[in-house]
């Protein structure tokens, strides 16, 4: 919302009348906290770690007044141990709010009139992300009006060793039960009112880590919590260039961390090139802030240094978007300077693009693009944020790739980028695969207590639990217990089981954030349901959201108007089947369903499924459902356990790469006959639009998706005397494929329109080649690639499984030429 300038001009004079506060004497409780914030900020200089300070407050010129005085506090430290020239002080606010736009003028001149070295760039909150990657001395986050977990996460990473983190927030007392902006956007129809979970959750947290971290409640004007204390002291970092190396020597010098040495290192494995049909595959991957991109962008310039020797060394730098790739790139350029060669940088927006030099050309190219382009090496900074499915396309057109993936940030999501991606890579014995970790912080000691709590509040460490031989034994006799899991309960008596959940989630294949957890916590419509073993571990969870009960209004609207929010399954049934009575049926959406990676497929997620459809029920529901990124081992896992396809997206999902598609398991009678009709539009939507819409859908998903879905007819269409004289010209004949492709596609159609009542007659290779070919309508040269084989042996492909349609449902064979006749047609 912008500000009117009558609005800007009142809270410029608002803040101006409220500056003389700081002239005055100040709260207790400030000066206190000044006190132990001059010994915390010097343990926190000498052990390479961060100050945290929370300013609870309902008054916003004494949160204003507050935070300016510990900035000022901050600045006269570091101004004592003369240890920096200038100051960078980052301050994120909510220009929705006057309020916070008070805070925020009031800091300001506070700062300009007393703050001789600090320096603040002003951002609005909602602009956080653009900050990844980049350092600040300082940071003011105003968490008064609102708390995101993602920003959360996304700012405190961007404070170095010996900074200073500042959050401002309301009242202590009734701080946890506010209505703030995160929690109205969590409300559904049907449910008015969220849960007051996270935040106290968020409250709890800051009082267990006491370590330099101080809680001030300026209304009571008291320290709630905190304890300047003397960390041992930051290690002399020691960086030892490796004594044999095939970069030069220089590059090794940019490492500011021995793992960085030793990631740069593993690069040099990349110089030789692969063996004709084989690929290399480099992965780093590290937490937040160990400088794994700034490694690949120093070992890019080493490789380029090395292989443009003998010929032009072509190099393609991809992320998901150009932002993200700075660190890299001026890291490179760093690197290319120390090596003395003279490489420009291609700028775009401000923004390094790429290099141009003597042998070397290097560019950012977008992620889509890059399975087309040619180049020696491919370089993908923040792999976790790409979609699988595309990593997979870069793998595979490419001999060589170093990618430098997140393991535990802001995102949550490096594990899933291992599991999904690299599960496949670690099975695929044309590539060879080197993996490295780096665990060493580079902009604080690893033992800053603010990461400690960073990483505990928000779970980015979350794991599953460590299952012993009786919890296997457990599993291997069916001995689990169903556990219906209230959020209220996990975030306090059963943190334990929380953290195994969100843990099992962080492994499997979702895209966990931070702001998920307080989805979690908050969203009043969402519950965790889990299977856990006699010991109490949990083994396989599951996210649930109450879907339906809509009124007949809200319904009727559905038809024609945008989504509401939640009820993912009414909406997409109202406004694709068009009926809107289905809205006033009321379910369960399976938002998210793991199992935990050490004991998947033993039948444990089919047995919380088991378990969620009896509650369901019981409590009266009217269907179980869900909706997921489609590939062809989930279809088969939804369909095993008796649900239903009925919608799937036009487009690819951003982030993911997939199409999504819903399915439905009916429960009352009227949820079973409308389940029922919406699959098998569903079949016939898909087959229809698989020459166009999901044209470039892979055919594995398209062949398991028909063949999990009920037949559209149990008959054989006639054919006409000339049509199967054609058929058998193309099967026996002289005629090719392009010259009969109507009466072959006529064919094919039948066989998936009956599918899967002719299982077995083809096989899974046949199956696959009919659909790319004659379904989807590609070029030979394509679908030969699609499905890894030769172009004779897809043409191969095509005809024996034409010949086994044709023999069963017309009888031709080589030899029934003259029983088809040559009379009238």
């Amino acid at each position: 919302m912008r500000r009117s300038p009558e609005e800007r001009e009142r809270v410029k004079r608002q803040a101006e009348e409220a500056s003389y506060e700081l002239g005055k004497e100040l709260p207790e409780s400030v000066l206190r906290l000044r006190r132990l914030l001059r010994r915390a900020i010097k343990y926190a200089v000498a052990s390479n770690t961060r100050v945290m300070v929370v300013l609870s407050g309902s008054d916003p010129v004494k949160v204003g007044v507050a935070t300016a005085s510990a900035l000022i506090t901050y600045e006269q430290v570091m101004r004592s141990l003369k240890l920096r020239p200038q100051l960078r002080v980052l301050y994120a606010f909510n220009q929705d709010y006057e309020d916070s736009q008070l805070r925020k003028e009031l800091v300001k001149r506070s700062v300009k009139e007393r703050g001789n070295l600090l320096k603040l760039t002003i951002i609005k909150s909602e602009d956080s992300r653009r900050y990844l990657g980049t350092t600040f001395q300082g940071l003011v986050l105003d968490l008064v009006n609102d708390l995101r977990p993602n920003r959360v996460g996304i700012l405190v990473g961007v404070v170095e060793g010996g900074g200073i983190i500042i959050f401002q927030a309301p009242s202590w007392s009734s701080w946890d039960q506010q209505l703030t902006d995160f929690r109205k956007n969590l409300l559904v129809p049907g449910h008015d009112q969220p849960r007051y979970v996270f935040i106290g959750w968020f409250k709890r947290k800051l009082l267990e880590h006491q370590e330099n971290i101080f809680v001030v409640d300026l209304d009571n004007d008291s320290i709630v919590s905190g304890q300047p204390t003397k960390l041992p002291a930051a290690a002399e970092r020691k960086v030892t260039p490796p004594e044999e190396a095939e970069f030069p020597r220089e590059l090794y010098s940019l490492a500011l961390t021995q793992d960085q040495v030793n990631a740069i290192k593993q690069a040099e494995w990349l110089i030789e090139s692969p063996k004709r049909g084989r690929r290399k595959l480099l992965v780093i991957t590290a937490d937040r802030g160990r400088g794994k991109s700034c490694a690949a962008g120093i070992a890019m310039a080493g490789l380029a240094k090395v292989l443009s020797r003998e010929r032009t060394f072509r190099a393609v730098v991809t992320s998901p978007d150009l932002e993200n790739t700075q660190s890299l790139m001026q890291l490179a350029e760093s690197a290319f300077k120390a090596e003395g060669l003279d490489v420009e940088p291609i700028v775009d927006r401000g923004l390094i693009a790429g290099f141009r030099g003597k042998g070397i050309r290097i560019k950012y190219v977008s992620p889509d693009d890059v399975p087309e382009v040619d180049a020696d090496l491919v370089i993908i900074d923040e792999a976790s944020g790409l979609p699988v499915p595309l990593l997979h396309k870069i793998w595979r057109s490419h001999s060589r790739v170093l990618v430098a993936s997140t393991i535990h940030g802001y995102e949550g999501a490096g594990r899933g980028f291992s599991v999904r991606f690299l599960g496949e890579v670690r099975q695929d014995p044309d590539t060879d695969l080197r993996e490295f970790e780096m665990s060493e912080p580079i902009r604080y000691s690893a033992n800053d207590p603010v990461e400690r709590w960073l990483f505990d509040v928000l779970l980015l460490d979350a794991e599953p639990a460590d299952l012993d031989d009786a919890d296997l034994r457990d599993i291997r006799e069916g001995r689990l217990q169903y556990l219906a899991l209230e959020p209220e309960e996990l975030f306090s008596k059963r943190e334990d089981l929380l953290r195994q959940a969100f843990g099992i989630y962080v492994q499997a294949h979702y895209r966990n954030e931070p702001d998920d957890l307080a989805l979690i916590a908050d969203a009043p419509h969402y519950s965790i349901r889990a299977m856990a073993t006699s010991s109490g571990k949990v083994v396989s969870a599951a996210l649930l959201a109450e879907e339906g009960g809509l009124d007949e209004e809200l319904s009727n609207t559905l038809l024609n108007q945008d989504k509401t929010k939640g009820n993912i399954i009414p909406d997409r049934v109202i406004k694709h089947l068009r009926v809107p009575p289905f809205g006033r049926l009321r379910g369960w959406r399976i938002v998210r369903i793991a199992t935990h990676p050490k004991v998947q497929d033993k039948g444990i997620g089919s047995a919380l499924l088991r378990g969620i459809y009896e509650e369901a029920v019981k409590r009266g529901y009217d269907w179980v459902g869900s909706g997921f990124g489609v590939n062809e081992k989930l279809v088969r896992f939804w369909a095993r356990n008796g649900f239903q396809l009925i919608h799937i997206s036009p487009d690819r999902n951003p982030v993911s790469g997939e199409f999504t598609v819903l399915v439905l398991k009916p429960i009352s009678e009227q949820a079973s006959r409308l389940t029922a009709a919406a699959n098998r539009e569903f079949k016939y939507k898909l087959l229809n639009s698989l020459q166009d819409t999901y044209r470039g859908m892979e055919p594995d998903i398209a062949v398991a998706m028909l063949n999990a879905t009920a037949p559209l007819r149990d008959d054989v269409p006639p054919m006409n005397k000339l049509r199967l004289q054609r058929l058998w010209a193309y099967l026996y004949g002289t005629m090719t494929y392009e010259t009969s492709n109507d009466v072959i596609r006529d064919v094919v159609m039948t066989y998936w329109e009956r599918a899967p009542l002719d299982r077995g007659l083809l096989s899974r290779e046949e199956e696959l080649a009919i659909t790319v070919k004659v379904m989807q309508g590609r070029p030979w040269p394509e679908a030969s690639r699609e499905l890894g084989v030769g172009f004779e042996d897809a043409l191969s492909l095509v005809k024996t499984a034409i010949r086994k349609l044709a023999a069963k449902y017309y009888g031709i064979g080589e030899g029934s030429l003259q029983a088809l006749g040559f009379d009238d047609f």
